[in-house]
C-alpha cells in the first residue's frame, strides 16, 4: 500500500471516528445542563379550561435559567398529552425561538392571571427569529404543533396550574 493510500484510509477513519462521536455530543449537550429532559423527566398536572371544556396535559417544569435555556432544544416530538410549561417567578416580556429545536410547535403565551395572552402555532424549526408575547408572561407552555387547534385552546382560556392564582 502506497503511503497516500495509506493517507485516504486514515483519513477516512477520523472521518468517520468524528461522524460517530457527534450524536453522543449532542446528547452530553442536552444534558449537560442538569436539566429534566427526554420522556422519563417527571411531570406536573396542567389543565386549560376551554370552550370545549378542560385539556388536561402532562408538563415538565422549566423553572430555572438551565432549564428553560434547555427548553425542547435536540427532543424528538413531544407526545399528543404532553407538554414544557416555562415557569418565569418575575412576570416578563417574554420572546422564545425555535433554535436546536427538530419539532414544530405551538407557543402558548400565559399572562401572570393564568389567562392565555397569544399563541404562535407551528413555530419553525431551527429557527432563530424571535417569537414573541404579546404581553407580560408568567408562564409559557410548548405542546406539539397543531394541537392547540386540535384542543380548542384559544387566547383568553384559562391555565390551571400551581404557577398560577386561582
Amino acid at each position: 500500500m502506497s503511503w497516500t493510500n495509506i493517507f485516504r484510509v486514515a483519513a477516512i477513519a477520523v472521518a468517520l471516528g468524528v461522524g460517530g462521536c457527534a450524536p453522543q455530543a449532542a446528547e452530553t449537550a442536552e444534558t449537560a445542563s442538569g436539566a429534566s429532559v427526554g420522556p422519563t423527566a417527571p411531570t406536573e398536572v396542567l389543565t386549560i379550561e376551554s370552550q370545549g371544556g378542560p385539556v388536561r396535559l402532562n408538563v415538565e417544569i422549566a423553572d430555572d435559567d438551565a432549564e428553560r435555556q434547555q427548553g425542547l432544544m435536540f427532543r424528538e416530538p413531544l407526545p399528543d398529552d404532553r407538554g414544557m410549561l416555562f415557569h418565569f417567578q418575575t412576570p416578563e416580556h417574554a420572546s422564545f425561538w425555535m433554535h436546536n429545536t427538530p419539532s414544530s410547535l405551538d407557543i402558548i403565551f400565559i399572562g401572570v392571571d393564568g389567562r392565555i395572552l397569544n399563541i404562535a402555532d407551528h413555530t419553525t424549526p431551527f429557527s432563530d427569529a424571535p417569537v414573541p408575547a404579546t404581553g407580560l408572561t408568567r408562564g409559557v407552555l410548548e405542546i406539539r404543533a397543531g394541537r392547540a387547534a386540535e384542543l380548542g385552546i384559544r387566547p383568553g382560556d384559562r391555565v390551571r396550574h400551581r404557577i398560577f392564582p386561582s
